[in-house]
C-alpha cells in the first residue's frame, strides 16, 4: 500500500510539472511592458508605437509604457533593447534605419540587427513619394527623366541627412533611372520640405504622411510612390516602377522585437495581441489617414527574414552612395 502511495504522489508531482511551466507562461506579463522608441518624441514613428501601446492593456492585462531612447539614428535605443533581459518586458519599435541600414551606414554599431533580436511582428510600412516643386517642367517620372537627361546636374533632391531613407531612395533612382540628381542634406524633414516649397531644390523623395496636406493643396507635385505598389492614401499616383523605372521600391517599414532569446510562448503571446489591435477599426482607419500600408504578413518569422533581406538590400546602396557615420 505504501509503495502504491509513493508512486501516485511521485505520478502526480510529475504531471503538475508542464502544468506548473504553462501556468507560469499564462500569467506573462505580470507587470507593465516597456515598449522603447529609438527616436525622439513627436514624429511618425512615435505616433505609431504610442497608438499601439494604449490598446494593449486590455488585451494583456498590463499597461505599455512608451520610452523614447534617442539617438544616432536609432542605434541607441536598439542598442538598449539587445542588452535587456530576454523576458518579453522589454520591446523595440523598430524601423528600417536601425533594423535595416544603420549596420551598414555607421562605422560602428553595437548590436546586429538579425542575431540580437527575436522577431514579434511586422507593423506594415511608409511609402515615399517623389514630389516636385512645381517649377519643375515635369507631370510624371518619364518626363522627369527625360528633363534630367538633357539638362544633367541642373535637378537636385532634398533629404532630411545624409544616409535617411529621402536620401538613398535617390541613390538608388540615379541608378535605376541613369541620371544625375543632385543631393543636397538638410537637418530633418521640416528644413528639406521649406526649401523644396521655395524652389531652392527641385524635389524630395519624402514620406508619404509629410507631402500629403502640400500635395493636396497644389503646392508639391505628386510624380509618383516609391513603393511596389500604389499608396492607399494616393491611389490615383502611379509607383516609380509602373512609369519607366522597374525595380524601383523603397519605404521605411515598421517593426516590433525582443530581445534574442525571449521565450516563443511570449513572442505568440505579444504577436497575438499586436495583430488583434491592428484588426480593430479604430487603428486600421488610423493608421490608414497616415498612409500606413499594412504587413503582408504578421508572422514573427517574416519579420525575421524581411529584416535579412532589407540589410542586404540597403547594403548595396549604401555603399553605392558613399555614405558613412561615426
Amino acid at each position: 500500500m505504501k509503495l502504491i502511495q509513493t508512486l501516485a504522489i511521485a505520478l502526480a508531482f510529475t504531471t503538475a510539472l508542464p502544468l506548473a511551466t504553462t501556468a507560469h507562461a499564462d500569467g506573462f506579463p505580470d507587470k507593465p511592458i516597456m515598449l522603447v522608441i529609438p527616436f525622439p518624441p513627436g514624429g511618425p514613428t512615435d505616433a505609431m508605437a504610442r497608438t499601439l501601446a494604449a490598446e494593449m492593456k486590455d488585451r494583456l492585462g498590463q499597461p505599455m509604457i512608451v520610452e523614447n531612447r534617442a539617438g544616432a539614428g536609432g542605434n541607441i535605443g536598439a542598442e538598449y533593447v539587445s542588452r535587456a533581459a530576454p523576458d518579453g518586458q522589454t520591446l523595440l519599435f523598430g524601423t528600417s534605419g536601425p533594423l535595416a541600414i544603420n549596420s551598414s551606414l555607421y562605422r560602428k554599431v553595437n548590436y546586429d540587427p538579425v542575431k540580437s533580436f527575436a522577431p514579434v511582428i511586422q507593423v506594415g510600412h511608409l511609402p515615399n513619394i517623389l514630389v516636385v516643386n512645381p517649377s519643375v517642367p515635369a507631370k510624371n517620372v518619364k518626363e522627369l527623366i527625360a528633363y534630367a537627361k538633357a539638362n544633367p546636374g541642373k535637378l537636385s533632391y532634398a533629404s532630411s541627412g545624409n544616409g535617411a531613407s529621402s536620401h538613398l531612395a535617390g541613390v538608388m533612382f540615379n541608378t535605376l533611372a541613369g541620371v544625375d540628381l543632385q543631393h543636397i542634406p538638410y537637418k530633418g524633414t521640416g528644413p528639406a520640405l521649406t526649401d523644396l516649397l521655395g524652389g531652392q531644390v527641385s524635389m524630395s523623395f519624402t514620406d508619404v504622411l509629410t507631402a500629403l496636406p502640400y500635395v493636396k493643396s497644389g503646392k508639391l507635385r505628386a510624380l509618383g510612390v516609391t513603393t511596389a505598389t500604389r499608396s492607399q492614401a494616393l491611389p490615383d499616383v502611379p509607383t516609380v516602377a509602373e512609369q519607366g523605372v522597374p525595380g524601383y521600391d523603397v519605404s521605411v517599414f515598421f517593426g516590433i522585437v525582443a530581445p534574442a532569446g525571449t521565450p516563443p510562448d511570449r513572442i505568440a503571446k505579444l504577436n497575438k495581441a499586436f495583430v488583434e489591435v491592428l484588426a480593430t477599426p479604430k487603428v486600421k482607419e488610423l493608421f490608414a489617414s497616415q498612409g500606413l500600408e499594412p504587413a503582408p504578413s504578421h508572422a514573427p518569422d517574416q519579420l525575421g527574414k524581411f529584416i535579412g533581406l532589407q540589410m542586404t538590400k540597403w547594403a548595396g546602396v549604401v555603399k553605392q552612395s558613399g555614405a558613412q557615420l561615426d
